[in-house]
């Protein structure tokens, strides 16, 4: 890091400290939060690009994309906005290095750190894709490493929505870093998670034999590699790496999405089974490289690390029979395959395998290796799937799609692997309340799978959801029945519910249904009265909300000058995810205006007096001053009424106990009257 020239404060709250990198769209600087008194990252978009409309729709999605993630190995964003023409981001600032620093000079890492890192970055991205987020840049500059080896992913400057059909590269280019593309991403066709996997598997090469697997001297030539290039098997660079390892790298590195692993969930439970000792599925028949994926020696030349947008490759995929290569070059495909098997007398045997469509063979009741073989044959693609069942190990149980099916040629088939009698019990644990992230470690850790039932914001009806699986060959219908009472205030990312309930005895494998919010519900903003503006901001952060810039304050009788008062919206009102919530804080007691209590009996001048917020102090009045009062009432107070006094000011009441007397003289004349009565 070097330290800035010129200290500029950013929406008067933010100011800049030192420079810590510089990237493809932005500057990164390390930057101190005067509002919450903490340092952060913010991340500043080149002036020269701020005037592009584009560039500036891709820096605000990427705060947007961001923001709503909520994982501990994604680096959270806190803000984002506009200062006289320049944009930024704050995020959090992590303490420590890239990978890309770590790797740099051609250094490597352990297998067992390399899978320990590349779990982490694909727990990150499984998150990511089931919120509809592809990352697409994932390389070693975008990886952060803690001191406590914690992996945090940053920098979804390019992700957008899946279903999104917004474009902002240029016309005829995709933006990203060639060196770590996918094959679909350098053609510029359509890409989801599982290209995320790809550039996943490139870092994971890179990191254990020191260099990514295809290099070149431009962009465009790096991407011609991942279309038709081939990769040389890490072991053949690097000995000492272990073939289950090597096996779960060549499996990310498929040129076809459908060779790969079918989510970045499954990539990171196999690299826990390499770390953990236990047997990887990339090692089963089925899971191994092979076809046109075959491998060979490529040259070395310095990668290209920086974010950049890349001419589309249009050439000819010659490797992978993928839809989207069929269309752009099917003819010359078919022809320079036909020739080289032709060479080997195997045309026959080609043009079989040409057919659009093909039925999907009977495998059930076989063992997966002589399934995988059957699938294969047919022009299949088989993709094994552990189901827990007393079955023997290795028995496929049923396929999806079924036997007798008419699909496509290369399609994907789903097998149902028998995981047998052997499976070890084990007890669901409570995570009702946790974290999804918290959850998800916790199920995993115990060898547990788990889905999600997404439901509203609960009410006092009651809810039910349908969930279907499939266990030991036979579909089972369970329905879980959530209560919904409104007694608490669900959160988004939080588990509400789960079924089967914790302390519930399983088999490994089984599948845990966790209810939590659908990404479109609302929920009350919590109540924060009393607490620091950080507190507030960690507790609202949480939650997937995001404290205002600018906050207001407000005179208080109860809470600390500083603290929060109340927010706007106020605390219980329901709002989305990602919701702007303004801070009301302190200043202080308020001025309470006085009230006349003279001529009130005690005991209700008493109660008008500490509900205004005053102190009341009794004492008895004069007698002479009572002559004209009531016993028991008050005949005076110390404040005036009407006037202005601090929250909680002692105020003295003086009562009537005696009633005085007056002393009167007067004079009095008396008048004799005779009266005469007549008889």
């Amino acid at each position: 890091m070097e330290p800035v020239n010129e200290p500029r404060v950013y929406s008067n709250r933010y100011q800049v400290t030192h420079l810590i990198a510089r990237g493809g769209m932005a500057l990164v600087y390390r930057a101190q939060d005067q509002l919450l008194n903490r340092a952060v990252a913010l991340k500043i978009l080149y002036p020269e690009l701020s005037a592009d409309p584009s560039f500036v729709e891709r820096f605000r999605r990427e705060a947007q994309a961001a923001a709503n993630l909520s994982h501990p190995n994604i680096v959270p964003v806190f803000d984002w906005g506009e200062d006289r023409g320049t944009y930024f981001i704050v995020m959090e600032l992590v303490e420590g290095q890239s990978l890309a620093e770590v790797l740099r000079g051609g250094r490597t890492l352990t297998a067992a750190r390399s899978a320990q890192l590349g779990a982490q970055v694909a727990s990150a991205l499984g998150y990511a894709h089931r919120q509809g987020v592809v990352h697409r840049d994932v390389k070693p500059g975008n990886i952060l490493i803690t001191p406590d080896a914690q992996v945090k992913v940053t920098d979804f400057g390019i992700a957008q929505a899946v279903a999104s059909e917004d474009h902002l590269a240029e016309e005829g280019s995709v933006m990203g870093t060639a060196t770590y593309f996918s094959p679909e991403q350098a053609e510029g066709a359509a890409v989801d998670g599982r290209s995320d996997i790809y550039s996943l598997g490139v870092v994971l090469y890179e990191m254990l034999v020191g260099r990514p697997p295809f290099v070149g001297d431009t962009p465009l030539a790096v991407s011609s590699q991942h279309v038709h290039g081939v990769v040389t098997p890490l072991t053949s660079v690097n000995p000492s790496v272990p073939s289950d390892l090597d096996a779960i790298v060549m499996r990310a590195l498929a040129k076809s999405p459908a060779g790969r692993y079918s989510t970045a969930d499954e990539l990171r439970a196999d690299l826990l089974r390499f770390v953990d000792g236990q047997p990887v599925m990339a090692s089963r028949p089925g899971g191994a490289f092979f076809g046109a994926d075959a491998t060979q020696a490529v040259g070395i030349v310095t990668p290209g690390e920086k974010t950049q947008s890349v001419p589309v490759f249009s050439g000819p995929r010659t490797d992978v029979k993928s839809s989207y290569a069929k269309r752009r070059g099917r003819r010359g495909l078919i022809v320079a395959l036909v020739v080289l098997l032709a060479a080997g007398g195997g045309v026959a045997a080609f043009l079989s395998t040409q057919k659009h469509t093909v039925v999907v063979p009977n495998v059930v009741h076989h063992m997966v290796t002589q399934a995988d073989a059957a699938l294969r044959a047919a022009g299949l693609v088989p993709v094994e799937n552990l189901v827990v069942s007393d079955a023997e190990t290795g028995t496929v149980l049923a396929t999806t799609p079924a036997a007798g099916a008419t699909v496509p040629t290369n399609s994907s088939v789903t097998v149902n692997v028998a995981l047998g009698s052997t499976a070890v019990p084990v007890i669901v644990p409570d995570v009702t309340g946790s974290s999804l992230a918290t959850a998800e470690s916790t199920l995993q850790a115990l060898g547990l799978g788990y889905t999600l039932a997404y439901v509203t914001t609960p009410t006092t009806t009651t809810s039910v959801a349908t969930t279907t699986s499939t266990a030991g060959g036979a579909t089972t219908t369970s329905t879980t029945t959530t209560l919904a009472t409104g007694t608490t205030s669900p959160q988004p990312n939080t588990v509400l519910q789960q079924s089967p309930i914790g302390g519930t005895s399983v088999k490994k494998g089984s599948i845990v249904t966790l209810s939590v919010l659908a990404p479109t519900s609302t929920y009350p903003v919590p109540s924060l009265q009393g607490q620091s503006v950080g507190q507030a901001a960690g507790a609202l952060g949480q939650v997937g909300l995001i404290v205002a810039g600018t906050n207001g304050t407000t005179c208080s009788n109860s809470v600390a000058v500083g603290n929060v008062v109340k927010t706007s919206p106020a605390a219980g009102t329901n709002v989305a995810s990602g919701a702007t919530v303004t801070l009301i804080t302190s200043t202080g007691v308020c001025q309470i205006v006085v009230p006349d209590v003279t001529t009130l009996i005690t005991t209700k001048a008493l109660g008008v007096l500490q509900k205004s917020g005053l102190t009341p102090v009794v004492t008895a009045a004069a007698p002479s001053a009572c002559a004209n009062g009531t016993i028991g009432t008050v005949e005076s107070q110390s404040l005036a009424p009407g006037s202005f006094a601090p929250y909680n000011s002692q105020i003295i009441i003086s009562v009537c106990e005696t009633i005085g007397t007056t002393t009167t003289t007067s004079t009095t004349s008396t008048t004799t009257t005779t009266t005469t009565l007549a008889g």
